[in-house]
């Protein structure tokens, strides 16, 4: 009965001698918002880029803008050497002069014929001509006709060399197709162009710095999260401490892959009234993806804490394995029932679906629904789980 007596005052209190002295790290519920992003880095951009080339050979002239110039649609950037082109002009010119002047001749040829044709009828029918002098006037008339549409078929066609020269001609004058700001110039005066091979880019013009677009590079494992309309920061390393805002506008479909890992882009507007930031920056943006409110939330570590004890550690010997049970056995465990609240289940595993709070000095279990997380602290909600409990995170 002594022995008894002793072993209910020693296991009575349903915590074994290890869980009386352990000792524990812990850290409290606490209520609050919980917001989720996911991070990418990326490069920001303007919003459309144009790279202008020449579509004709030859040598630059002048060079008329200049970096970070602000440029019209339709304003001259730089001319070519027009010499031959201009020449070429003046041939294209006077073959038109001449299918001009053939014109003419063939109009004057025809009418002269007609009157011939119209004065032999008229004999004719009068019976003072024979037949074959009417009929040599009407293939006449009939030749000359047909000569004047020829003049007049050249004439289109001389006019037509005519007009793709004088293209050709204003194509020397290389002008911006868009407002924009020169980015870039790679033109200089006496250059030979080659566009016959490959046209070379001259200018690169950015169509309004005003309005950026970020590209940013998301991670596999993170671009389910994230979708058009979502919120985003980011910041560059050109202005330490400035956050800027921005918003997805696309998630392209086409992936990348570098050294194995394979990433999306995510392109974020961004408004840039002051022109602060420039094409080219490295930027890092925190691409928030979902947000909760007024939500009990735990540390992440809580949720990977696994509670074990020498009761649940004694669930594997040869004893255990022949009763079937954490329970004491031998003669005291016939004699006397199992400690109250002693959990006969041999271990908990930290299967995320449970957390081990500390009341009155002992780890008490609870299953809990886990919600967003942030990768430090992750939403909970559970049965008796409350604001200020102090949840377990280790074992000291």
């Amino acid at each position: 009965a002594a022995a008894g007596l002793a072993g209910w005052v020693t296991f009575g209190t349903g915590l074994s001698p290890a869980e009386t002295q352990a000792s524990y790290r812990t850290d409290a519920v606490t209520r609050g918002d919980l917001t989720v992003t996911v991070t990418a880095t990326g490069t920001v951009e303007p919003q459309g880029v144009v790279d202008i080339s020449s579509e004709l050979s030859g040598t630059l002239t002048e060079v008329l803008v200049d970096f970070n110039d602000t440029v019209t649609k339709g304003q001259a950037l730089a001319r070519l050497d027009t010499t031959q082109l201009e020449a070429q002009l003046a041939v294209q010119s006077a073959n038109l002069a001449a299918a001009s002047a053939q014109v003419l001749s063939a109009q004057t040829t025809l009418e002269e014929a007609k009157d011939t044709l119209d004065t032999q009828s008229s004999l004719y029918d009068r019976g003072l001509v024979i037949h074959s002098v009417y009929e040599a006037a009407d293939a006449a008339w009939k030749r000359a006709d047909a000569a004047y549409l020829v003049a007049d078929a050249n004439l289109d066609l001389a006019q037509a060399n005519y007009d793709a020269q004088s293209a050709e001609l204003d194509k020397a004058v290389i002008l911006s197709p868009i407002d924009g700001v020169v980015l870039d110039v790679a033109a200089e005066p006496g250059q030979i162009v080659a566009a016959s091979l490959s046209a070379p880019t001259l200018f690169t013009i950015a169509e309004d710095l005003s309005k950026m677009q970020l590209l940013a590079s998301v991670a596999e494992a993170d671009i389910g999260q994230v979708s058009e309309g979502d919120n985003a920061t980011f910041t560059v390393e050109a202005y330490d401490g400035v956050v800027f805002p921005a918003s997805i506008a696309q998630v392209r479909y086409a992936s990348t892959e570098e050294d194995g890992l394979v990433s999306y882009t995510a392109v974020l507007a961004v408004e840039n009234p002051d022109t602060k930031l420039l094409p080219g920056m490295t930027a890092v943006a925190d691409i928030t993806v979902a947000e909760a409110t007024g939500v009990l939330t735990v540390p992440n570590a809580a949720l990977r804490y696994v509670h074990s004890t020498p009761t649940a550690a004694a669930a594997t010997d040869d004893t255990t394995e022949e009763t079937g049970s954490g329970r004491n056995s031998g003669f005291l465990g016939m004699i006397m029932p199992g400690p109250p609240g002693q959990d006969a289940t041999p271990s908990a595993r930290a299967d995320g679906s449970s957390i081990w709070v500390l009341r009155d000095g002992r780890p008490v279990r609870i299953e809990v629904t886990t919600g967003a997380t942030d990768g430090s602290r992750t939403e909970v909600a559970g049965e008796g789980l409350a604001e200020g409990d102090q949840v377990i995170t280790a074992a000291l």
